[in-house]
């Protein structure tokens, strides 16, 4: 189910996606990894500025601002790339649509880029944001670009 996005000034979203029927497929490493690279795969394309993300077992959580396309179409490339990385675009991964909200301004970013990488903190999958792997809380990699 989509949600639409009030416009914002700043153009940032917050985006959630699920699996398809809540399937825990990122518990697998090779599947986050995957997911992670093609991520910051079309970051480096200039696609979107990433601001945060946090790989949960069987959903994902973004911040993102599109460049030169709109969110629906930037989730879209996330997905559909995905998918084509892991096996040609055959499987039934994504639960269709998404869920996005609009972030106003840097407080609200910084609110919900913290929210995001407490998640799995409160879901018991680590004791600290900084030693789960799959969230930008814990890579090297610098999110914004």
């Amino acid at each position: 189910m989509e949600t639409a996005a009030h416009p914002s000034r700043t153009g940032m979203a917050f985006v959630t996606m699920a699996t398809h029927e809540r399937r825990p497929l990122f518990e697998l490493a090779r599947m986050a990894d995957l997911f992670i690279g093609t991520l910051l795969h079309y970051r480096t394309q200039g696609h979107y500025k990433l601001h945060g993300y946090t790989l949960m077992p069987d959903h994902v959580h973004l911040l993102l601002t599109p460049h030169k396309m709109r969110l629906d179409q930037a989730v879209h490339l996330i997905k559909s790339g995905f998918c084509y990385r892991l096996d040609g675009g055959l499987a039934e991964i994504w639960e269709p649509g998404y869920k996005g909200y609009s972030i106003a301004n840097l407080h609200d970013l910084n609110f919900v880029r913290d929210y995001l990488y407490q998640l799995p903190v409160r879901a018991h999958l680590t004791p600290s944001a900084e030693l789960y792997p799959y969230s930008s809380a814990y890579r090297s990699v610098p999110v914004a670009s």
